[in-house]
Formats: structure tokens, C-alpha cells, sequence
């Protein structure tokens, strides 16, 4: 244990001197700052803009430690966390009783388990994806990211996961309560999100699948505005899978409530947009419809003759995903010579794609960043893996699961972890210069866009390990750190760990704020040995949990 107290001072910005923090209430069990129910319901219910973010004010923020419920147990480990959970964790029936026939999820005495039901998939997520996999081709290694709008539980992404495939599930905190906790217990990546007013929360051309069934999101209205931003989001070449409303209404009308007319009249008006946005229908099978976006945009200009709207956006940056609002035109694709060219670049087949030089560092679009850096890069991570092993061992026994990188750079980390069962939620910093976000996604890892001044869009307890590297010499002069390391701590499960990497004096302040939220901490010298100025701390969050709510005496 190194000792660095009283030779190091520093001013860092922590208005806050307590020096323990209290638990918060168990009410505060399941709290969620930028999504919190309560707080939404003064926000405008129109385009549901009330379930977007929505971020206490300074005086709002707590300072106290939100509570595991009284008795918390550690998650299954993967791969047994796909199928079970322990009820105690996150004690919601609603989903098991709500979705009971479309077999989601059911409670099995103290556990719950999720037999891969979905609303469209009666016999399964596995064999759905099975049927896709007739349609399009998911098992080649061409298809690596996928983005699920409105998951439910995300069966569709944890079953993709055998296939070599990472989906970004997201579904709003709403009446199905819970949705992406149950992902995110089951160690299947998944955000709060939903389809709203505001751009996705990702860059441009990142995901090579998106999937919708039966989601409820109106594809057909707002001048199509969902689909374009689908658009936005989608690589060159990608797909679109569509099952439930409207898809083959001559069947399942009846089932569905709706009139013949009014279903036409939907699956015409996205057959519609699609078409406007130049994308090609591949096929329309039983319960699914596909659509692929075209490789690059030369007869897509073309086509603005006959087709009007929308438009292609004029002098925007299409990766900007951090409180944007969505707009009715079409992302533009980088330019290409010639009609069979892949716009900004072909990736790799997957797993050779996740250390391939990105097409983003390869056409010099990020500024500094060159393919000898990309590649020296990959070398560090690999050193400082095989180093950060004794810390987080054993990586091949499942004890981490949900990983999450909180200044990802160009995915190093996710990359050099690649090997073991583990996944990483890659976090770009927003506003970051340079974005490296698309370089991530190009590389076959997913991550989201994120202020630390702000709380994260996921509950409580979902993580298992924290890398923090840099995070707090960015942000020190931002806002008060005490707050992150207070998010830290709400999105850490119990006995969670986080690896911060920094210089000595911000450590040393780091370690005084977490000595008083029941974390156990040491700081280590660099791999490169004592005489480097940037250090190792390694905390762990302690088990504790809340306590039962005493009953009033009568």
C-alpha cells in the first residue's frame, strides 16, 4: 500500500466535504436521475418527448448511497445469467404476469427465468433468428453489430451472442417495468432509450442490423422521421428487420384489433419512406420483412428529382448523438467514385474487423490519429490486460460480465477483452475531440455517447467492472467529482470493481471521497514502473444492502 497523503496537494473541484455518505432511502432503490418517473411526468407528453432524458438540477442531486434491496444476492454467472435471475435483485412480477403468454419471463420460486419468449416469437428468439438467418446472412462474420429498438427483455439480442453478434438493446423506462434491468442482469448489453424527439445517443454508420418486433414505434408518422434516424444509424449495406404490426396483416388483423384499412394503409406509408430513403426491400417472409440500405448515395442524389422529401441534410455532423433533435432528411453517406464503392469505407469480416484499421483512421478522417497509433494502441491494451489480469481474474469464469470503459478512446480496452466472455459498453465522453465513437463501432464493439456531469441511462447495479482511465483530469474542472463517483457507485453492482488510472494527486483525492461510500482501495504503480506520474487505483464497492421497511404498528 503506497502511501501519497500529504505530498501531493491539488485543487480539484469538490465542493462537497462529507465525509461518509449515507444510504438514501430504499424508496431510492431503483432510481434512475435522468429517467425518473416522477420528474417526467412534468415534460411534454407529445412524440413522448417526457421519457427522454431528463437530468435533476444541481439542488435535485443526492448525496447519499443507493441501496441493493435487503437480500441481494451476486448475479448467476455467465453463461447461466442468460437464462436466470434472482427474483430478490429485481423484485418485478408485473412482466411475467403482463407478458405471461408471450412467455418472456416467468418466476421459478426465489429466481426468474427467461425461456426466450417474445411477442413474435412463439417458438423462441433462437428459432426467430434462425429464420432470419434464411434471409440474411448472420453467421459469416459480416454482420457483427445490431441495434434492437424497444427489446422487452432483449431475448433477440442474448440469443444473437452465440452468433458472434452484439446488440444495443434499448426500451424506455415505461409501465413494462424493468425491461432493460432484466437485459442487463441476464449480462446482455442494454440502455434506457427510447425513439422520441432526439437523436440515438450513437454515431453515424455504426450498426449493421437494426430490428424492430412489434416495438410500437410509428414508423409511418412524423414525415417518417424514426426511419430516417434508423437511416442515420445504419452502415452501408445494412439491414432493417420489421415483424409484428403492420407486417402480414392479412393473417393476424384480427389478433391485433386493428382494421385491414388502417394496417394497409401503415405497412404502405413505410414501404413509402423506405423507398424515399433508397432503401431496397430483400423480402418479405411469414412474419418478416427486410430492407437493406444502399452502399453509398450516388442514385440516391439522383433519385431527389423524383423524390422531393426529404431531403439530404445540408452541413450537419451525422455522428453528433448527444442531445440533437432528430430531423425529417437524410443523413449524408462520405462520398464514393464509383456505384459499387462501400461509403466511408468496408469493414473487415468479424473477428478479423476488431483489429483491422478502422475505415475512419484508414481515410485520415480522424484528426491525429494515424494506423501506426491505432496500432500502438492495441499494444498497450494488450500489455495493460495481461497486467490488469491479477486485478480482475478470473476473466474466464464469468465473475464479469458487464463491463463498462468510461473514456474508450479507440476501444483498446473492449478489444484486448475480446477473447474472453465479457462485453463493453464503450462510453466516448460527449463532445470529445476527437469522436472516436464511429472508430469503435467500425471496429465490431458498440458504446454510447455520455456526459459525466451526468447520471448514465441504466439502473442501478448493472455493471460489474469500471475502467476509469483519464475520466477525472477531463471532467475535474467540468463539475464537482464527487457526483461521478456517486454515479459510479449507483451503477456498480455490489462487490463490484473499477480500475481508475490517473495522476497521483487526483487518486489521492478519488480515494478520500470513495473511503466515505464503503469502497476498499489501493493505489498501484503504472506497468511501466514507479517513475511514471500517471498510477493505478483499484477499488472495491463493499456488500451492503438496505434494509426492510419496518411495518407501522397498527
Amino acid at each position: 500500500a503506497l502511501d501519497f497523503d500529504s505530498h501531493h496537494q491539488s485543487q480539484i473541484n469538490n465542493t462537497t466535504s462529507v465525509n461518509e455518505f449515507p444510504p438514501c432511502d430504499m424508496s431510492f432503490s431503483e432510481y434512475t436521475p435522468c429517467q425518473d418517473t416522477q420528474r417526467g411526468r412534468k415534460f411534454d407528453r407529445n412524440m413522448l418527448k417526457y421519457r427522454e432524458r431528463h437530468c435533476p438540477t444541481k439542488d435535485e442531486l443526492l448525496l447519499c448511497l443507493i441501496p441493493a434491496p435487503p437480500k441481494y444476492k451476486t448475479p448467476f454467472k455467465w453463461p447461466q445469467s442468460r437464462d436466470y435471475a434472482w427474483y430478490d435483485n429485481i423484485p418485478h412480477k408485473e412482466l411475467s404476469i403482463e407478458k405471461a403468454v408471450q412467455n418472456w419471463i416467468q418466476v421459478e420460486g426465489d429466481r426468474f427465468r427467461f425461456p426466450g419468449g417474445g411477442t413474435m416469437f412463439p417458438r423462441g428468439a433462437d428459432a426467430y433468428i434462425d429464420d432470419i438467418n434464411e434471409l440474411i446472412p448472420l453467421t459469416d462474420g459480416s454482420i457483427r453489430t445490431a441495434i434492437d429498438t424497444g427489446c422487452g427483455v432483449a431475448s433477440w439480442g442474448a440469443y444473437l451472442l452465440k452468433r458472434d453478434i452484439i446488440s444495443m438493446s434499448f426500451a424506455p423506462r415505461d409501465t413494462h417495468e424493468a425491461q432493460v434491468w432484466f437485459a442487463l442482469e441476464r449480462g446482455v448489453p442494454g440502455m434506457i432509450g427510447i425513439m422520441a424527439s432526439q437523436r440515438l445517443p450513437y454515431p453515424a454508420r455504426a450498426f449493421d442490423m437494426a430490428h424492430c418486433s412489434r416495438c410500437l414505434i410509428p414508423w409511418h408518422k412524423y414525415d417518417g422521421m424514426y426511419l430516417i434516424e434508423v437511416d442515420r444509424v445504419l452502415r452501408p449495406g445494412g439491414y432493417w428487420i420489421l415483424s409484428g404490426p403492420p407486417i402480414r396483416w392479412k393473417k393476424h388483423w384480427k389478433g391485433w384489433e386493428r382494421t385491414q384499412e388502417d394496417l394497409k394503409q401503415e405497412q404502405d406509408a413505410i414501404e413509402d419512406v423506405a423507398k424515399r430513403l433508397c432503401w431496397k426491400k430483400v423480402v418479405e417472409k411469414d412474419d418478416l420483412s427486410v430492407w437493406q440500405k444502399p452502399l453509398n448515395h450516388i442514385d440516391c442524389i439522383a433519385s431527389r428529382k423524383t423524390y422531393k422529401t426529404p431531403h439530404i441534410c445540408k452541413s450537419d455532423n451525422p455522428d453528433a448523438g448527444w442531445y440533437k433533435e432528430m430531423e425529417v432528411c437524410i443523413t449524408p453517406l462520405p462520398e464514393v467514385s464509383s456505384s459499387d464503392e462501400v461509403a466511408g469505407g468496408a469493414v473487415e469480416k468479424w473477428p478479423a474487423r476488431a483489429f483491422a484499421i478502422p475505415p475512419r483512421i484508414r481515410s485520415g478522417s480522424i484528426p491525429g490519429i494515424t494506423a501506426e497509433k491505432f496500432k500502438e494502441d492495441n499494444n498497450l491494451w494488450k500489455d495493460r490486460v495481461t497486467n490488469y489480469k491479477h486485478i480482475m481474474s478470473p476473466l474466464t469464469k464469468g465473475r464479469y460480465r458487464n463491463i463498462m470503459d468510461m473514456n474508450a478512446q479507440l476501444g483498446g480496452f473492449a478489444a484486448a477483452l475480446a477473447k474472453y466472455p465479457v462485453w463493453v459498453m464503450n462510453v466516448v465522453p460527449a463532445n470529445s475531440n476527437p469522436d472516436t465513437l464511429g472508430v469503435i463501432y467500425e471496429r465490431g464493439f458498440i458504446g454510447t455517447y455520455q456526459d459525466w456531469c451526468e447520471a448514465v441511462s441504466t439502473y442501478p447495479r448493472t455493471y460489474d467492472l469500471i475502467h476509469a482511465g483519464g475520466v477525472f483530469s477531463i471532467y475535474q474542472d467540468r463539475c464537482d467529482i464527487t457526483h461521478i463517483l456517486l454515479e459510479m457507485d449507483r451503477i456498480l453492482r455490489p462487490e463490484g470493481t473499477v480500475i481508475f488510472r490517473d495522476t497521483v494527486e487526483v487518486l489521492v483525492k478519488i480515494q478520500t471521497i470513495t473511503n466515505g461510500m464503503r469502497w476498499k482501495s489501493q493505489i498501484m504503480d503504472h506497468e511501466s514502473g514507479p517513475f511514471n506520474p500517471e498510477k493505478i487505483l483499484v477499488a472495491v464497492k463493499t456488500y451492503w444492502t438496505g434494509e426492510k421497511k419496518r411495518k407501522q404498528k397498527e
